[in-house]
């Protein structure tokens, strides 16, 4: 389940400039603290640091709500 998460996570990381607090809720982790413990374990990174290894893109999607 968390693996799932912190992939979806991966992804909105990737393709949208939402704060990191909005995406640990989007993808159902209680607050933006605990996606970063589950990313960095997982990843090896901040999610701060892997969005900014797609920072190059220069259109990333704007997600509206």
């Amino acid at each position: 389940m968390t693996a799932h998460r912190v992939r979806a996570a991966e992804e909105l990381l990737e393709r949208t400039d939402l704060a990191v607090d909005r995406i640990a809720a989007e993808v159902g982790f209680v607050n933006a603290a605990t996606l970063r413990l589950h990313f960095a374990r997982a990843r090896g990174v901040s999610p701060q640091q892997y969005r900014r290894t797609f920072a190059l893109d220069p259109e990333p999607q704007r997600v509206a709500g």
